[in-house]
């Protein structure tokens, strides 16, 4: 036991004397007393001769003037490690510093000559004459590498590099897209790279261009090579031309015999995008591809969900266009029937009838029928309901629409469309003027697990509590519900009229912020963007300090992100709502669409 005692103890002191060192080393080297850290990095060097010691004692002794122990130890060293190249680029840079050109270059040019036809020894090579800013050396170990090798090993990736370090782009190019030909499976890694090398923004972008022009030429030269055209189909894609993109996609289909899979997937992606005309025109290739094809059905669906989004996005249609639009969706019910996997076609032909081709009776009565589907799950019923419910709203018959959301409550209590069907009876008893009652069913829905139906219920009941009793008997807030209901039913010159009379009547109301907020809505509602826009400028302008300035913020951004297609200026408006309004609602939100935005453009943005 004092044997051990006693060894335990040596070896604690010989720890702690090496720690000493390696401060003392540390302090010295650090304040530039050379000659100092020499002692210690000699003593530490000795007892543990690795890289770090070793140069740090190079440098100590470089320092202090003693060449000759240095080029004696640099000998020493790259003899001993013939299989570590640093070494002897270091001897080598000893002698390039000390003007003996002659002797650098030997030991250089005699390291490339000496190399093994083995890829790890090349590239070990060539970072390490990298590491050392030797840019001809290591292209000259590049060189010698792919002779060595041939086409077992082709260097792709270190030839880029380089290529990309001395700004020769084209031949950066090359040597990604030879990749592809030595291993098609590199195709994800050489996007991944070329996206970080690439401004996909940037309308001028020479990388771009070369890029493009280097994937057609081997597109024409190869024509049956899916993998070329599908870079190019890549590139097109980050570019956002997805018209061009479209043309390749198709090539890649029928080359591939993917019949139709990868134009459907593409159409998909183009309605991530907003281009709906182009997805319009994957969908109906698919379709063209005859009733017998697997996609069949899939791209008929999505086709129709295109111009329910195009309707709903863009707001701006004619009635001739709404009712060619529900033509197209009676054809296809018609012709398949109504039945659980036309369910979402019946939901969207309702909506479209209803809120934008002003035929809410046929909408309620496309409904009813459906209810009456035995295949439906409860859960889309209730959503039929949900629907139907909204558009008795609309069509002014509220009771009847209360009756359809308390049923989906007492159904679904603890789910989202409970919870959901439960807030929109509140606003039925809002609109009715039936306050608090409508206060007490909101109290409830704040604790709803469902974030959007929670922020709805505290908006709608901070709105009732900040200005009920605003006059003695309710008659603004009343005013102000009854307008509220006529912008859901799309009377707004009604409800405007509501909205003056309340300026006018009770100017001190304290409702003018709220007002304008719900000006802007109803412009969103009918496609005015720009005067949407104004009218919540118009509210950030007098009310900013007030509690639906982050709401306006957002809706502003929400408007150029996915109607104007502006991202740029979304991205300052959301930024606004970031540091400006740090205890918004919508800061999440914010946070992750400006990130998405940034991710896009610049990678600007750690927020």
């Amino acid at each position: 036991m004092r044997i051990l005692f006693v060894f335990i103890f040596l070896m604690s002191s010989v720890a702690f004397g090496q720690d000493s060192d390696q401060k003392l080393a540390q302090h010295y080297y650090s304040a530039g007393e050379f000659d100092k850290a020499l002692v210690y990095y000699e003593r530490l060097y000795d007892k543990q001769p690795n890289k770090f010691y070793f140069k740090r004692y190079i440098d100590c002794l470089q320092a202090t003037g003693d060449d000759k122990t240095t080029e004696k130890l640099l000998k020493k060293a790259a003899s001993r490690n013939r299989y570590d190249n640093e070494y002897a680029i270091m001897l080598a840079q000893f002698y390039e510093d000390h003007d003996e050109v002659e002797k650098a270059n030997k030991i250089y040019e005699q390291l490339i000559e000496d190399l093994p036809p083995s890829s790890g020894n090349v590239i070990q090579l060539y970072n390490a004459f990298k590491s050392q800013g030797k840019t001809e050396m290591s292209y000259k170990t590049l060189v010698r590498g792919r002779k060595l090798l041939k086409k077992s090993y082709p260097l792709n990736f270190q030839f880029a590099e380089y290529y990309g370090s001395v700004g020769e782009t084209e031949k950066m190019m090359e040597e990604y897209l030879d990749m592809i030909d030595y291993h098609p499976s590199y195709l994800s890694s050489i996007q991944r790279i070329l996206s970080s090398r690439i401004d996909f923004s940037k309308e001028d972008s020479e990388e771009y261009e070369i890029l493009k022009n280097a994937l057609i030429t081997r597109t024409q030269k190869n024509p049956d090579d899916i993998y070329y055209a599908e870079m190019l189909t890549w590139l097109f894609t980050q570019r956002k031309n997805f018209p061009a993109a479209f043309t390749h996609v198709k090539a890649i289909d029928k080359r591939s015999k993917s019949n139709g899979r990868m134009v459907y997937e593409f159409g998909d992606v183009c309605i991530e995008n907003n281009d709906f005309r182009t997805a319009r025109k994957a969908f109906k290739y698919v379709i063209d591809l005859g009733e017998d094809n697997r996609y069949y059905m899939y791209a008929l669906n999505a086709l129709l969900n295109v111009n329910f989004l195009e309707v709903t996005t863009k707001r701006d249609f004619s009635q001739l266009e709404l009712d060619e639009i529900c033509s197209d969706y009676q054809e296809v019910l018609e012709k398949y029937g109504k039945n659980r996997s036309t369910f979402p076609l019946i939901i969207e032909l309702a909506h479209i009838k209803a809120f934008y081709a002003n035929k809410s009776e046929e909408a309620i009565a496309l409904l009813n029928e459906s209810l009456t589907i035995s295949s439906l799950t409860d859960m889309e019923r209730a959503e039929l309901k949900m629907e139907l419910a909204d558009i008795n709203v609309l069509h002014g018959d509220i009771w009847e629409a209360s009756l359809l959301y308390m049923q989906i409550d007492n159904d679904f209590k603890f789910e989202s469309i409970g919870h959901e069907a439960k807030f929109k009876n509140a606003r039925i008893f809002y609109y009715d003027g039936e306050f608090e009652f409508a206060q007490s069913q909101l109290d409830v829905l704040k604790q709803s697990t469902s974030k959007l139906i929670a922020n709805d219920a505290i908006q709608l009941s901070l709105l009732i509590t900040d200005n009920l009793g605003l006059d003695s008997n309710y008659t603004a807030m009343y005013w102000f519900a009854t307008a509220d209901l006529l912008i859901e039913q799309h009377q707004y010159e009604k409800a405007y009229l509501y909205f003056d009379s309340i300026t006018t009547e009770f100017p001190e109301s304290g409702l003018g912020d709220e007002i304008l907020y719900k000006k802007g809505h109803s412009l969103e509602l009918r496609g005015k963007w720009k005067e949407a826009i104004s009218t919540y400028e118009k509210l950030l302008e007098y009310y900013d300090t007030d509690i639906l300035a982050d709401d306006a913020l957002f809706r502003i951004g929400d408007i150029y992100q996915n109607h104007l297609f502006d991202e740029d200026k979304a991205a300052s408006y959301y930024r606004r709502i970031l540091f400006d309004y740090k205890g918004s609602l919508y800061t999440i939100e914010a946070r992750k669409r400006f990130r998405e935005i940034r991710s896009e453009s610049d990678n600007e943005g750690d927020l």
